[in-house]
């Protein structure tokens, strides 16, 4: 109730003139800065109350009482308040200097009540999906720039929490991002600490030895421990890691942790490996390419690689297959562009105030095809249109962070719906 009665007096959705308990008139001059830190609710307001006009902050509460709860009655910082906006009158309250305050009810008006209610109370998905086709699509166009800069924002924070543990090695961090990538949503955690317990560093060692870096990865993994299979690529890497994991002292992960199935053959973790594996001869100059390479289509071919001999073969130690080239399939490869490349040209762009590396993320994800899942289907099924991977991130970053939250106080298509319903 509190957060509805922010939103009427933020955007003066009220519908009944103000006053105060004791019948001054009210005029907001200025409803100020809404403030989501610890203080009063909105900042540098200012309202005429009578015939006199005051400079300063507002709080809003449901009731008077809750000023008490707070202890704002204690607080010095909560002496600038100049009115105390509440959802029902009551006693009068002081601030630590011991003044009393103006207090004025704001009524909720029905409709929007009403709502707000049921878009909270929904029990779709997407609580508006009845109504966010009839939004004019130049609304929809402006919400998810907006939307997308915020979940590359999102991620950019994470690759900034990356970099700081890495000591602002670019490669490091880049390394991380794609091997939790390879993991494909299912065994991103695992692939993630694959690369953590996995340091680069020691992997480039060996980048001229391909049997020796796949030899570190499986090992590293846990899967050589576990498997039984006695054919020579396997020995070959058995051999190769005991004497790596002695000489770097390295701790191997738990096999258990990578979920192995119900997985398609072409998702195995094994041949995910194998295949960053072969990736991860090229990292350092990968990471370099991506930033300087303005063709979408020749930083395609830089992840456009096959597996090794071994798993032409093979879909896993044990699990044959027809003789065939193991490259990332397009859906695949796009997962990858979209969770590595994008984040990661949107993250330099700020950490280095380059502009033209944060347009090259968005306008990057703009040559890529949609993605299919759940999420994208619902907001298809309310009536939306999905051209480009830019427009199915922007439409995970509002399902995830407004609507499964009924954020719909601080969404766009949210507030237009309850302004005009």
């Amino acid at each position: 109730m509190e957060l509805l009665l922010h939103y009427i007096w933020k955007y003066k959705l009220y519908q009944h003139e103000l006053t105060t308990t004791e019948g001054l008139p009210i005029e907001v001059i200025d409803v100020g800065t809404s403030n989501t830190d610890a203080g009063p609710d909105f900042f540098n307001a200012k309202v005429k109350i009578g015939e006199e006009v005051w400079a300063g902050n507002i709080e809003i509460h449901t009731q008077p009482e809750d000023w008490i709860k707070h202890k704002h009655h204690l607080d010095k910082s909560y002496n600038s308040v100049i009115l105390h906006v509440v959802g029902k009158a009551g006693a009068g309250v002081v601030n630590q200097a011991g003044q009393l305050l103006p207090q004025c009810e704001l009524h909720v008006p029905p409709k929007l009540r009403n709502n707000y209610e049921y878009l909270l109370s929904s029990d779709i998905a997407v609580p508006c999906s009845n109504f966010i086709g009839t939004v004019p699509s130049i609304h929809i166009l402006t919400m998810m720039e907006s939307l997308l800069v915020e979940r590359l924002e999102r991620k950019s924070r994470d690759v900034f929490r990356l970099l700081d543990r890495f000591e602002n090695s670019w490669n490091d961090v880049f390394y991380t991002i794609l091997s939790r990538n390879f993991g494909f949503g299912l065994n991103a955690e695992p692939f993630e600490r694959l690369a953590l317990a996995m340091p680069l560093s020691i992997l480039l060692k060996h980048s001229d030895q391909l049997l020796q870096m796949e030899a570190l990865l499986f090992g590293q993994a846990g899967m050589l421990d576990d498997s039984d299979a006695d054919d020579e690529y396997v020995l070959s890497l058995k051999r190769e890691y005991q004497f790596l994991r002695a000489k770097y002292n390295l701790k191997p992960l738990d096999s258990f942790l990578f979920k192995k199935l119900r997985v398609r053959p072409t998702g195995s973790p094994f041949l995910r490996i194998a295949q960053l594996a072969k990736l991860c001869q090229t990292i350092p100059g990968l990471f370099s390419m991506i930033l300087e390479t303005e063709d979408v289509g020749k930083i395609r071919l830089f992840f456009h690689v096959n597996a090794s001999e071994y798993w032409q073969t093979h879909y896993s130690f044990k699990d044959k297959s027809p003789q065939k080239s193991k490259y990332l399939g397009d859906a695949s490869l796009d997962v990858i562009l979209i969770n590595t490349v994008a984040p990661i040209l949107f993250a330099y762009g700020l950490k280095t105030g380059s502009d033209s590396h944060l347009n090259k993320a968005t306008a990057f994800l703009e040559t890529l095809r949609p993605e299919a899942n759940s999420i994208v289907s619902q907001f298809v099924r309310a009536g939306l249109n999905v051209g480009s991977a830019y427009d199915t991130q922007a439409f995970i970053q509002l399902k995830r962070e407004y609507c499964e939250k009924r954020k719909c106080l601080f969404c766009r298509v949210g507030h237009r719906l309850l302004k005009e319903l």
